[in-house]
C-alpha cells in the first residue's frame, strides 16, 4: 500500500476533491490520502508542474500522484501516468505538467491510459471529470496494489511527452542571469531558477551587496542592490534580501512584507532577473 497525493486547481468550494476522494476510498478504504494543494490558479499549468517539483521527492518511491490541472478535458489531449527515475508514479493529462519533472528529476517510463476503458465503470458518458474518473480512480488501483504501473495503459516513449518551454541559468564572470519561476505565495518572495552553486562559484558573502535587475519582455520593471542573507532576519523589515530557498536557489524577498505585490512583479519566462557584483569587486 503506496500513499497518494493529490493536486488540482479545483478548489474546495464545491463537492470535486470530495468525490475523488470517494472514488479512490470505494477502490481502497484503507488508503492514505494527502492534499498537496487545490489552489493553483485555474489553468496554470506552469505553475501545476512547478508544484510537483517542490514536493515529489520529499516523499518515498512507490508514491502516487494525481496532478489535475486539465484545460483540454474531454479533447484529444492524453491522459499518461510517468514513473520518475526517483520511483514515485504520476497520473495527469499530457499537456506540459511533466515539464518540470521530466527536466529537473527525470521520467524512467511513461504509459498511455485508455480513457475509454480503464475509468470509472458507469462514467463513460461524462467527459469533463477526467480528474475523478480516470486519474484518481487509477491511482487508487495503483496506490493500493490492485494493478501494477505495467498492468495500466500502453508503452510509450518518454520523449513523446508535451512540454514547455524552460530557460535554463546563465553565469558569467560577471553577470548571473535566470527566469523568476513562481512565487512562495503566501509571503510574495519570488523564487528564481538560479541555483545557490552560482554563488559559491562567486564566492558571495553574507552582506554582500548585488545588483538585482528585474525585467518583463525586457523592459525594466525593478532594481536595486540588495544584501545577501541567511534569512529574511539578517534585513530591517520592509528591507529586500537575496537568500537561498528551500529548493537550493536564490529567493528574493521583503521582510515581513510581499516583494511581488509591492512591486508589482510576475512569474514565467517572461521574467527575468539579473545579478551583478559590483565593479569594484572581484
Amino acid at each position: 500500500m503506496h500513499k497518494l497525493v493529490v493536486q488540482t486547481d479545483f478548489g474546495l468550494q464545491d463537492g470535486a476533491v470530495n468525490a475523488m476522494y470517494g472514488v479512490a476510498y470505494q477502490v481502497a478504504p484503507e488508503l492514505v490520502i494527502a492534499d498537496l494543494t487545490h489552489e493553483i490558479e485555474p489553468y496554470n499549468i506552469h505553475d501545476a508542474s512547478y508544484r510537483l517539483l517542490q514536493s515529489v521527492t520529499y516523499w518515498p518511491a512507490g508514491t502516487v500522484f494525481v496532478l489535475v490541472v486539465d484545460p483540454g478535458v474531454g479533447s484529444d489531449r492524453r491522459s499518461v501516468v510517468a514513473k520518475l527515475a526517483t520511483g514515485q508514479l504520476v497520473l495527469t493529462p499530457d499537456n506540459g505538467t511533466l515539464t518540470y519533472l521530466a527536466t529537473y528529476i527525470g521520467i524512467a517510463e511513461l504509459r498511455v491510459i485508455n480513457e475509454a476503458t480503464e475509468r470509472l465503470a458507469g462514467s463513460a458518458e461524462s467527459h469533463t471529470f477526467h480528474g475523478r474518473d480516470v486519474y484518481m480512480y487509477n491511482a487508487a488501483r495503483l496506490a493500493s496494489g490492485a494493478i501494477s504501473f505495467d498492468e495500466l495503459g500502453t508503452p510509450e516513449p518518454k520523449e513523446a511527452i508535451q512540454v514547455f518551454a524552460i530557460e535554463k541559468p546563465s553565469q558569467t564572470a560577471e553577470t548571473i542571469t535566470g527566469t523568476i519561476d513562481i512565487l512562495d505565495i503566501r509571503f510574495g518572495s519570488l523564487w528564481t531558477n538560479i541555483p545557490h552553486t552560482f554563488f559559491k562559484q562567486w564566492q558571495v558573502q553574507y552582506n554582500e551587496p548585488l545588483l538585482v535587475s528585474i525585467y518583463y519582455q525586457d523592459t525594466l520593471r525593478y532594481q536595486e542592490e540588495v544584501r545577501f542573507g541567511r534569512s529574511f532576519a539578517q534585513v530591517s523589515e520592509n528591507e529586500p534580501v537575496l537568500y537561498v530557498n528551500s529548493l537550493l536557489n536564490i529567493g528574493l524577498g521583503l521582510n515581513l512584507a510581499s516583494f511581488a505585490e509591492t512591486y508589482k512583479i510576475g512569474t514565467g519566462t517572461n521574467w527575468k532577473i539579473t545579478l551583478k557584483k559590483r565593479r569594484n569587486e572581484k
